[in-house]
């Protein structure tokens, strides 16, 4: 049975709610893609570079396993990897998983952001606008 209730490692920031979540729909397609890994530590990475039209993007990937560097977040029964810079970007996002006729794929549902570009490929928060850059899907 998975665990519904997000798990943060003794390493991680202390925080009244999770630094990131996984929607059911996301949880969902991350326990179809670690399964077919057949790797225990496997897990999604989630990380903030600047870049885009808005300052800020972001970046997911699957990876075997965490970094020394990493904070380590579980989401039901999922392991989510963040480098410690992108987490005062990310608290309190969720991830979520979009099948649409568009197209299908992850997205970020932020909290800190600010605004996003009119592609929605990247952001801007309050406190740090980082570098806007060109529009690249």
């Amino acid at each position: 049975m998975l665990n519904t209730e997000p798990q943060v490692n003794p390493q991680a920031p202390m925080t009244s709610e999770p630094l990131v979540v996984l929607s059911d729909a996301a949880a969902g397609k991350l326990q179809e893609l670690v399964t077919a890994e057949q790797n225990p530590n496997m897990g999604l990475r989630v990380y903030v570079y600047s870049g885009g039209c808005s300052g800020f993007r972001y970046g997911m990937m699957l990876e075997d396993q965490p970094s020394s560097e990493d904070v380590t977040v579980e989401s039901r029964g999922i392991k989510v990897y963040l480098d410690r810079n992108s987490t005062q970007y990310l608290s309190g996002s969720e991830i979520d998983y979009l099948d649409t006729l568009m197209g299908a794929g992850f997205t970020v549902n932020n909290p800190n952001a600010v605004s996003a570009c009119g592609c929605g490929s990247s952001f801007r928060t309050a406190d740090s606008e980082g570098a806007p850059g060109a529009c690249h899907h």
